[in-house]
C-alpha cells in the first residue's frame, strides 16, 4: 500500500542537482540497488547515540548535524499515557533514577528484573530525570544534563530540520495487558498531524507483527516488521531463519528491519536476504551498525558498511550516523570517478 512517495521528491532533487552541475563536472552517479535505485538511508538508531545520551533530542540533532536522513525514536508509555522517547521500558541503564531517593521504592520485579518502569512514572515524574550514557566505552561527560523527550517533541524537531522519523514502538504487547495500549495514543498523534498516509516521512516498526497488523487497519503510514534470527528463540533453527517469514510480514509491512546477521555473514557474506526481500517489494533497513562493535571476523564498520550498502539494503541503522554518511559519500565519489 504505501510506498515513501517523499522518496520520488529526492530523486527529482538528485536529478536536478547534477542538471544544474556544468558539463565538466557533471558525473554520473553509483548504480545503488535499493528499490528506489536512490542512495541508501542513514538511520540515526536512537539519534547519534555513540556520541550523545540516547533518545535525547541533542542525539538526534546531533544525528541530523552529522547528516542522517532519518532519526529514530523508540516509543514506550508513561503512567499517564504519554508516548516518550526510550529503548526499554526499564529506566536504570539511561538515566540517573538509581541515585534519586525520592523513587527508591518505586523499584519492583518484573519478568525477573528488579529495576524502576516507565508504566510506573507520569511523564512529569519522568522529566525530573537526567539521560546518562549507558556504553561503558563511550563518553560519558554529557550525563545528567538532558531530558528524556515526547514524541512529539521528537517530531517536532523531525519536522523543523525536514527528515524523516523511523520510530519503534516497544513492547505493545505488555502495554495491552496492563491496560495502557499504545496504538490509539499513536493513531491520535499521526492522525492531527497529517502522518497517517502513505506518503508521511515516516515509517513505523515493531517487533510484534501483531501490533503491525493492527495498526494496519488503522493508518496507510508505511510500517516495517523487525525481525532476528529465529535462532535466538530455538537453538535448533536455521540461523538465517527469520523470526517472521518475509511472505507473512509482507502481507502488511512495507518494509523489513532484519538484524544484521541476517543479511551478512561474520565472514562479509551476502546470505540473499536482501534479494529476497526486494523480490516482494519490502525495503529493507538492517540494524545496528556501530563504529565501536564491529563485524566478527576483523572486519572493521568501513568495510562492513560497504559491503552492505552494496547488497542494495535502502536504510542502516547507525549509532555513529557520521561514519554510515562518510562511507555512503566516499563510495558515491568512488563510483563518480572523483
Amino acid at each position: 500500500m504505501r510506498r515513501h512517495i517523499i522518496l520520488a521528491g529526492l530523486a527529482f532533487s538528485l536529478a536536478a542537482g547534477l542538471a544544474a552541475c556544468g558539463e565538466e563536472d557533471t558525473v554520473a552517479p553509483i548504480e545503488w540497488q535499493t528499490l528506489s535505485g536512490l542512495p541508501p538511508l542513514v538511520i540515526a538508531h536512537r539519534g547519534a547515540s555513540g556520541d550523545r545520551p540516547e533518545h535525547t533530542l541533542a542525539a538526534y540533532q546531533l544525528a541530523i548535524e552529522q547528516g542522517a536522513d532519518v532519526i529514530e525514536p523508540d516509543l514506550v508509555m508513561t503512567a499517564d499515557g504519554v508516548l516518550v522517547a526510550r529503548h526499554d521500558h526499564y529506566l536504570s541503564t539511561t538515566t540517573d533514577i538509581a541515585g534519586r531517593p525520592e523513587f527508591a521504592d518505586r523499584r519492583r520485579e518484573l519478568d525477573g528484573r528488579a529495576d524502576w518502569w516507565v508504566e510506573d512514572f507520569t511523564l512529569a515524574e519522568l522529566r525530573t530525570l537526567r539521560a546518562i550514557q549507558p556504553w561503558p566505552q563511550r563518553d560519558a561527560g554529557f550525563n545528567g544534563e538532558f531530558l528524556i523527550p515526547t514524541f512529539e517533541e521528537v517530531l517536532d524537531l523531525a519536522a523543523e530540520y525536514g527528515v524523516l522519523t523511523e520510530p519503534e514502538v516497544k513492547v505493545p504487547g505488555h502495554y495491552v495487558s496492563i491496560g495502557l495500549d499504545p496504538l490509539p495514543e499513536l493513531v491520535r498523534i499521526l492522525r492531527e498531524r497529517g502522518l497517517d498516509s502513505a506518503d508521511a516521512p515516516m515509517t513505523i516498526q515493531c517487533f510484534e507483527p501483531d501490533f503491525l497488523a493492527r495498526l494496519n487497519t488503522e493508518i496507510d503510514t508505511p510500517l516495517a516488521m523487525l525481525v532476528f534470527p529465529m535462532q535466538e528463540l530455538d537453538p535448533s533453527a536455521d540461523p538465517l531463519q527469520p523470526s517472521v517469514a518475509l511472505d507473512d510480514l509482507a502481507v502488511f509491512a512495507d518494509a523489513v528491519g532484519p538484524a544484521k546477521s541476517l543479511i551478512i555473514t561474520e565472514a562479509g557474506e551476502d546470505t540473499g536476504f536482501v534479494a529476497r526481500a526486494h523480490a516482494l517489494g519490502l525495503e529493507v533497513h538492517p540494524w545496528t551498525f556501530r563504529d565501536d562493535v564491529p563485524l566478527a571476523g576483523d572486519i572493521d564498520i568501513a568495510t562492513e558498511l560497504e559491503r552492505v550498502y552494496r547488497l542494495g539494503v535502502d536504510g542502516v541503522f547507525a549509532d555513529f550516523p557520521a561514519t554510515a554518511v562518510a562511507v555512503r559519500d566516499a563510495m558515491t565519489g568512488e563510483a563518480a570517478g572523483e
